[in-house]
């Protein structure tokens, strides 16, 4: 039985296939046949996310979701049908085919109790039917989601933004890790660390730290002006129990999205509840960028030794003077610092140092190989590679601002 979800009148319906056009997916109409009879339904991917909200969904054991490449751009909506289903007590089993690997393990993390390669073997669904029934269904399902509580009182934060001077100079590196070493500084009580990924096209802190986004933050951004502390919290997610992120929003939006007043905002109800707040800023300037470098106590600035770098730190500096903005608070941190015996290296630092009149505050060695899988399994260097020479180095700057927050703060 294919088409829209119907009931039998001798038999209800105990699974449904949800797809963009099952016909594209025989094999799996034979298997749902085979195993279920006439027991079985089919939804499209708008229909299913209403059906699974009505009374007649509560017959359901489990959903067959099959995908293919085509449907690689709405792997949110299918994200969405995944939480759905099981905030609903529904099995579900994800059947692909040429699906790219990072979407199908994010559609795997989102839920799913099964996956199944397409075309399917011989007796695959049926087994895959076999397991959820016999597994044990939960009295309570616990929130996937660690939510984040307001601070009880008012934080005021430091506040560090980084933005790189090129891409691929180690901005949202540098930012997921240094909040990562700060986090790590011994102090009396937990400190309270924040990161907002303000990459709202390409922000990638989810991704160095495997966390999924949520429509929550594109809410958020969509109202600003009724934002409070326990809006901002809520739609921010907890990574292993010591740092929250407010991740980029799951779809692309303009940079004019948001207001310099909603970006302001942002940063001002982060620093009630946070002693650190990290802030991501993409690689472009934009309407709102005067709004976090008046916040931002330092405004870190990632480069390396090349011309690209050079040229844009020149005109960086032209536009903050031309708006009469803080230049001062700029510190220019050099990734992937040639080695000590580079003497020529060494002497190009010095030139792009005199030439920009800029000091290059910090220098970060070149990583390697595991600063990349670092961020292919969404960890922390401190966590994967604790002894590689750059994540020494970042953990020595946390130290260094650290301390120096502490000072300020004994003198207040």
């Amino acid at each position: 039985m294919t088409g829209a979800v119907s009931e039998n009148e001798n038999s209800a319906i105990l699974a449904c296939t949800i797809s963009r056009d099952v016909q594209q997916f025989d094999l799996l109409i034979e298997d749902m046949e085979t195993v279920l009879g006439e027991s079985w339904g089919d939804l499209g991917f708008d229909e299913a996310q209403a059906f699974l909200q009505q009374p007649d969904a509560e017959t359901l054991e489990f959903i067959a979701i099959a995908l293919d490449e085509s449907d690689e751009d709405d792997s949110h909506l299918i994200e969405d049908l995944i939480a759905l289903a099981k905030a609903r007590g529904i099995k579900v089993v994800l059947i692909t085919e040429d699906l790219p690997t990072n979407t199908l393990h994010r559609l795997i993390r989102a839920g799913a109790d099964e996956f199944l390669p397409y075309p399917l073997p011989e007796g695959e669904l049926a087994g895959a039917v076999e397991r959820l029934r016999a597994a044990p269904t939960p009295v309570e399902e616990p929130e996937k989601i660690s939510r984040v509580a307001p601070s009880s009182h008012n934080q005021d934060g430091a506040i560090f933004a980084v933005q790189g001077m090129a891409g691929g100079t180690g901005a949202s590196m540098l930012t997921v890790n240094l909040a990562w070493e700060l986090a790590l500084q011994k102090t009396k009580k937990p400190l309270r660390i924040c990161i907002l990924d303000l990459g709202l096209q390409f922000g990638n802190v989810s991704t160095y730290l495997d966390l999924p986004r949520r429509d929550a933050v594109h809410e958020l951004l969509s109202n600003v002006d009724m934002m409070d502390d326990e809006t901002l919290c809520s739609a921010m997610i907890t990574f292993n129990d010591k740092i929250h992120v407010l991740t980029a929003p799951p779809e692309l939006l303009p940079l004019d999205y948001v207001s310099s007043e909603d970006i302001g905002k942002i940063i001002d109800v982060a620093a009630a509840n946070f002693d650190y707040v990290l802030i991501d800023v993409p690689n472009t300037i934009s309407a709102w960028t005067d709004a976090v470098l008046t916040r931002a106590h330092v405004y870190f600035a990632t480069l390396e030794l090349d011309m690209r770098c050079a040229h844009n730190i020149k005109r960086l500096k032209q536009a903050l003077e031309g708006e009469d903005l803080p230049l001062e608070k700029l510190r220019y941190i050099l990734n992937r610092t040639p080695k000590f015996t580079d003497l020529s290296g060494r002497s190009r630092i010095k030139r792009m140092a005199e030439t920009l009149e800029i000091s290059l505050d910090v220098h970060l060695p070149d990583g390697g190989k595991q600063v990349t899988q670092a961020t292919d399994h969404g960890l922390p260097l401190a966590e994967n590679c604790g002894k590689n020479p750059l994540r020494k180095e970042i953990a020595k700057l946390a130290a260094s601002l650290h301390s120096i927050s502490e000072a300020e703060d004994a003198a207040a």
